[in-house]
């Protein structure tokens, strides 16, 4: 039985866990709720770096990085033809999982910033750089939206999805959705999945 250390507020955490529900892995893995701001124990032995998430394999092996976590559930998933990342379209689930994975990123980092530097001189023009990177890659994702799909999302849709509902989570101020129609009809019809709901982060 493989364990997935997770946070549930972490929205990379969240990509490996709907990853896991969309791929029916659910029987195979063991959820164990850590928390990285501390020092836990449980995820400081599986990974020293305390970054969530962490999946421990059934050999013992930890793997870390949400995208790699969740290429290696891919490879052992059955059913390939219900594949996240389906062999044709390789590339182009690859490049929209990177866009996510960047929005994501420039959302987490925005967080962090407000949280640990907002006493800091520089972390205004941070702050922007990160606004702007965000706001950019919601006009891409714009223009790109009928290469999404909620009714068989790739990786690309998750991780795209998770970043999204990411800011509206953590950043509500940047209201996107009425410039962006197409890709908020989208986000709303795949957030509607058990996957995503199950997952849904809470302050709580």
């Amino acid at each position: 039985m493989m364990t997935l250390l997770y946070s549930p507020t972490s929205p990379y955490a969240r990509t490996v866990r709907v990853v896991v529900a969309e791929r029916g892995l659910e029987n195979r893995i063991t959820f164990s709720r850590v928390d990285p701001w501390s020092t836990d124990p449980a995820l400081l032995t599986a990974n020293p770096l305390s970054r969530v998430p962490a999946l421990v394999t059934d050999d013992g092996q930890t793997l870390t990085e949400s995208l790699l976590i969740a290429r290696y559930l891919e490879g052992i998933a059955e059913a390939p033809t219900t594949s996240r990342v389906p062999e044709p379209r390789q590339a182009e689930v690859l490049a929209l999982a990177g866009l996510g994975q960047g929005l994501m990123d420039a959302a987490f980092h925005t967080v962090m910033l407000h949280k640990f530097h907002s006493d800091s001189t520089n972390t205004e023009s941070l702050v922007q750089r990160r606004h702007d990177a965000v706001l950019r890659t919601i006009d891409s994702l714009e223009s790109q939206v009928t290469s999404l799909s909620s009714e068989q999302p790739t990786l690309g849709d998750i991780v795209i999805a998770v970043a999204l509902d990411y800011l509206a989570f953590r950043l509500p101020e940047i209201a996107w959705h009425q410039a962006h129609p197409q890709l908020a009809s989208w986000l709303e019809r795949i957030l509607a999945r058990e996957s995503f709901s199950a997952t849904r982060p809470t302050n709580a």
